[in-house]
């Protein structure tokens, strides 16, 4: 190939199609327990989200709900993936698999959040949220109608492969995705860049700013137990009949099943199977819907 400034721009071109073609042109799957939050700024910070209340009915003068926006905060994280291409390849034509692997970027790119939620979802047993419990945990604080301070648990123990049971009908989530700065593919091929001067190479640059963050506990049930009938049973009314702040309704909707591969056989049992165990008619079918995230193995 001539090398020269019409070559290099189709090969920026071509490079650069590769990789927005996958990086729009995939699914993904960490939007289904996460919200996305455009971020501005390099820490993002938010409110105590278990303390919002519900609609009151309006009798004397309102009832003022200030909340302190630094309840939490979720710190911006940078990532890259960098293509270097010698003088030598483009000369000699042999760019073909460069094509390829800048394709790769995008899809990278792409998953990206997928690797962040699902990473934080599973950290949850380890880390501690806005209200100094773990996110799972079987102790967090919350007041009752009078005040009064409450032990409400969004955990069951046990010793196995965790599997987890989700309100997706609600706004917010339980995992919050924090986008800074979208994908970016940045081409280095002035002949004045340092690389091109130094190395004989010309660059192409992936770049993105985001992090992942926990969101509202009080929308997942997490659990280490065996994935039975009646530990999924236990779950589904834990949830259910969870209270909030000063002992709001939260009217939780239990409507996904999350698995590793491990659980994904008795995960189907319970919600697809028509008959149980015992051939009687499978009570929990259809009751959610099943998730199988390979990310979780």
């Amino acid at each position: 190939m001539d090398l020269n400034s019409a070559s290099l721009a189709a090969l920026n071109l071509a490079f650069t199609t590769a990789f927005n073609t996958t990086l729009f042109g995939g699914e993904t799957t960490y939007n289904r327990i996460a919200m996305t939050v455009n971020s501005t700024t390099r820490t993002q910070s938010y409110p105590k989200l278990s303390e919002i209340p519900g609609m009151r009915e309006w009798i004397g003068d309102r009832v003022i709900n200030r909340f302190q926006i630094d309840g939490f905060q979720i710190t911006n994280r940078k990532f890259e993936n960098t293509i270097a291409v010698s003088v030598d390849d483009i000369k000699d034509d042999q760019v073909g698999m460069y094509a390829t692997l800048a394709s790769d970027f995008g899809q990278t790119a792409r998953e990206l959040p997928d690797d962040l939620v699902w990473e934080k979802l599973a950290e949850g047993f380890t880390e501690t949220h806005y209200d100094g419990q773990f996110f799972f945990d079987t102790d967090h604080p919350v007041e009752d109608e009078n005040g009064v301070e409450q032990s409400v648990s969004n955990l069951t123990a046990g010793a196995g492969a965790a599997w987890y049971l989700i309100d997706t009908s609600r706004v917010i989530k339980p995992l919050i995705f924090q986008d800074r700065e979208r994908p970016m593919f940045t081409a280095m091929t002035n002949l004045t860049d340092a690389n091109v001067a130094y190395q004989d190479e010309y660059q192409w640059l992936a770049k993105r700013r985001c992090a992942a963050g926990f969101g509202a506990w009080q929308t997942i049930h997490a659990s280490k137990a065996a994935l039975t009938p009646a530990n999924y049973a236990a779950a589904r009314r834990a949830m259910l009949e969870m209270r909030g702040h000063r002992g709001r309704k939260l009217n939780l909707r239990p409507k996904l099943l999350v698995v590793g591969p491990s659980n994904e056989g008795a995960a189907r049992e319970i919600l697809l199977n028509e008959r149980d165990a015992a051939g009687a008619t499978n009570t929990w079918r259809n009751t959610a819907e099943l998730h199988v995230e390979t990310r979780l193995s």
